[in-house]
């Protein structure tokens, strides 16, 4: 299988559900949002602990290597017990860490993931040695041994090695698998637009589209009824306008509902792979980085990618951990053969 290199964050995650949570749901006439409280003031018991490793180096380092590509990752950790914790993770993960980048004067990442009762999570971040990835650090000649990189989100000054990266990897002929973070999104269209102009392939999720392009995905009102439509044309607006290069392909995941694509000419709609959901926490690495690992494997076919993505993204939110669940490509191939109704639609 061909070389992979992923770059992005590694923290210790300590997974906390409450029976108390409560969901709420806010509603005006542009948008929804939902919100997870708590009885303020409270002291609540907590019904699920758990803790184990994650952050998207990690994350998509582990599903890469398991579908069966030879990885090796660049992230950055301190020389703590929680580095301690995730370099024995590793041990028995078929991952390189050859690259990965530990600061003694700096702390491991470290999160808190609040899980509700529906299975979606909030998650508390202390960001760590994850925002403090300086370009003197990186190994680029792993970046040209690769035949493609997979850049998960980069906080805080690490940002500020993502245009580095992308441009050497372009001027040597690596492909480039983008999942932007929030940190690159916040510095506007014109900083993200560079980046997009260097990946092959960009992947967000629904509410990261929206505050890149700043188009809104209206609610169904008397006279319009967007949920009628395959995908709701104000998605298909943003794909249209993430989509800044001929080459590219453009995935938009939307949670519960499925995921979009666009590759210039056709629209794709896959729909989520049903599973009982335990943790959503690790769904969207999952899914991104099989899509990409997937191309390679279908022959770009992106229709087929997507349905690839839902089903490993699926196995990972029925169990309790972000790289927990996750299959081969043999063991997707089996699911998808023994659920011949289940497909992508265009529209």
């Amino acid at each position: 299988m061909p070389k992979v290199l992923t770059i992005g964050s590694a923290t210790m995650d300590v997974f906390v559900e409450c029976d108390e949570a409560n969901i709420v749901s806010v509603c005006t006439k542009d948008k929804n949002k939902e919100f997870m409280s708590y009885p303020y003031g409270s002291k609540i018991d907590i019904s699920k602990f758990a803790s184990n490793v994650g952050g998207g180096g990690v994350n998509t380092a582990c599903n890469l290597a398991h579908l069966g590509f030879d990885t090796s990752a660049i992230f950055k950790i301190g020389d703590d017990v929680y580095s301690a914790g995730i370099l024995k993770y590793f041990e028995d993960k078929k991952v390189k860490l050859d690259n990965i980048i530990q600061d003694k004067n700096t702390s491991t990442g470290f999160s808190i993931i609040l899980v509700s009762f529906q299975g979606d999570r909030t998650v508390l971040a202390h960001r760590g040695a994850n925002a403090e990835i300086r370009e003197e650090e990186i190994n680029f000649d792993a970046i040209k041994d690769a035949a493609f990189i997979y850049v998960a989100p980069l906080n805080g000054e690490s940002n500020k090695v993502l245009e580095p990266i992308v441009d050497y990897a372009r001027k040597c002929g690596t492909m480039i698998c983008f999942n932007a973070g929030t940190t690159s999104i916040k510095r506007g269209f014109k900083h993200i637009q560079k980046i997009l102009k260097s990946a092959h392939i960009v992947v967000m999720n629904k509410e990261e589209a929206m505050m890149t392009t700043g188009i809104q995905v209206r609610p169904d009102t008397k006279t319009e009824k967007f949920s009628k439509e395959i995908i709701h044309r104000d998605i298909k607006k943003m794909l249209e306008t993430l989509k800044v290069m001929e080459y590219q392909a453009v995935v938009i995941t939307d949670g519960g509902n499925g995921a979009y694509a666009y590759d210039g000419q056709k629209y794709f709609y896959c729909p989520t792979y049903p599973s009982e959901v335990v943790s959503t926490l690790g769904a969207g690495d999952a899914f991104a980085s099989t899509f990409c690992g997937a191309l390679q494997r279908t022959n770009i076919d992106i229709g087929r990618s997507l349905m690839y993505a839902s089903v490993n993204s699926s196995s990972v939110v029925s169990a309790f951990g972000a790289t927990e669940g996750l299959l081969t490509f043999e063991e997707i191939e089996a699911k998808l053969a023994a659920s011949p109704d289940y497909t992508y639609l265009e529209g």
